[in-house]
């Protein structure tokens, strides 16, 4: 009997592997393909091709899609500053959205019936993948056998035993998702609204414990060079990243609301892209106007959220990229930090576009380019439409 074609997002965690051991055990040619947004080292691409085979996988693939992660995604979320709730950098969520991509292009390259992934009937992923899948190659079926099984990670390792395979329930107790934009860490403790994760859940311990000096150059908003050395941004965030995780920077827990309604909870360790945000987020505050800022801080928000929920092929969201482009020309010059264990200190900027060299005053201390009769009259005006205000109502 002839097998049908099925790809299968696989990236060799505990859902995908039991994926991939049951879909090739049934009647189905599964060709695995991860995508690298900046998760694998050569030697774990090598160990996860290794395991792949050894669960039955036909053939194997792994994608590089670091270049077109940042070039797509990445470059905007620095461009707009986006943190979810003022605190999570999308890490995950903007992964999804290209690996998506890139495992529905090989699909349709390999002419492949199936699409097959290890998402939970529970969580954000399953409605990204299955969103881009179904809007770019809506002949293609979605197999889901996680959440159409509603199995636990208990299940899928007695399953995966069974079957000769051992997975200790030590590593499998954390859902680790590792990437360029940062890393998601899931387990028990998130599921509570009240525990912490412990040290040894995050994948950088604290290794540094005298303060260092970094220094970020950024070319109309994005990274040119870290402490002087120039590279190509890709190389940049991951050289921040080295730099940093030795501190145990960027790492918290975010709180909000699932696409699918109910609230969710999830570790992270994200020290390039929290430092890469706010040190841009600084530079914009002494390049931009303020009403660029205003305005921009509204639209990447929307950005964000919808980057998040899946809709990232809405060409709303070309719009918004277009704007934060265009509000990136003057966003050039040098910030300067100091890293400490858990923490980074924002010391300062440099930049020839930096308004607050302008020769009309210094703030709190005097004025150049208008006279204290023209301030008052100023102020009068200003408050004109307030004081109109009070005076009708001031016995309501």
């Amino acid at each position: 009997m002839n097998q049908e074609k099925l790809v299968l997002a696989y990236s060799g965690g505990l859902d995908t592997s039991y994926c991939l051991k049951k879909l090739s055990q049934e009647n189905y040619e599964v060709h695995a393909v991860s995508v690298n947004t900046g998760g694998f080292s050569e030697e774990e691409t090598k160990h996860i091709e290794k395991k792949a085979y050894e669960m039955g996988a036909f053939t194997y693939e792994n994608i590089n899609a670091l270049q077109s992660f940042y070039d797509q995604i990445v470059r905007y979320l620095i461009f707009g500053n986006v943190l979810k709730n003022n605190t999570y950098p999308l890490s995950v969520s903007a992964e999804r959205i290209i690996q998506a991509v890139e495992i529905v292009n090989y699909a349709k390259a390999i002419k492949a019936k199936y699409i097959a992934h290890g998402s939970t009937g529970a969580g954000n992923d399953q409605v990204r993948f299955d969103m881009i899948f179904q809007i770019l190659a809506p002949e293609i079926q979605i197999i889901t056998l996680i959440r159409d099984n509603k199995l636990s990670r208990e299940q899928e390792i007695e399953y995966l035993k069974s079957q000769g395979i051992d997975v200790p329930w030590e590593k499998a107790k954390y859902s680790i998702n590792q990437g360029l934009w940062g890393t998601s860490v899931g387990g028990a403790e998130t599921l509570t609204s009240k525990q912490p994760l412990p040290e040894n859940a995050y994948p950088s311990p604290l290794t540094k414990s005298e303060p260092e000096n970094l220094k970020l150059t950024f070319d109309r908003g994005e990274l040119a060079a870290v402490n002087d050395k120039q590279g190509d941004p890709v190389y940049l965030i991951q050289k921040i990243q080295d730099l940093a995780k030795g501190f145990a920077i960027g790492r918290d827990i975010h709180v909000g609301d699932t696409i699918i309604g109910i609230k969710g909870r999830v570790g992270f360790e994200a020290a390039a892209p929290l430092i890469i945000i706010k040190a841009h987020h600084l530079l914009e505050k002494h390049t931009l106007s303020k009403w660029q800022q205003h305005q921009k801080e509204q639209l990447a928000n929307f950005y964000g959220m919808q980057l998040h929920e899946g809709h990232y092929l809405d060409p709303v969201m070309r719009d918004l990229e277009a704007f934060m482009q265009s509000s990136q020309k003057k966003v050039s010059g040098t910030v300067y930090l100091k890293l400490h264990p858990y923490r980074f200190e924002l010391l300062g900027i440099d930049s020839p576009f930096d308004l607050m060299q302008a020769e009309f005053g210094s703030y709190g201390e005097m004025n150049k380019g208008w006279t204290a009769e023209e301030a008052k009259g100023f102020i009068k005006l200003t408050a004109n439409a307030t004081k109109i205000y009070q005076h009708l109502n001031k016995n309501t």
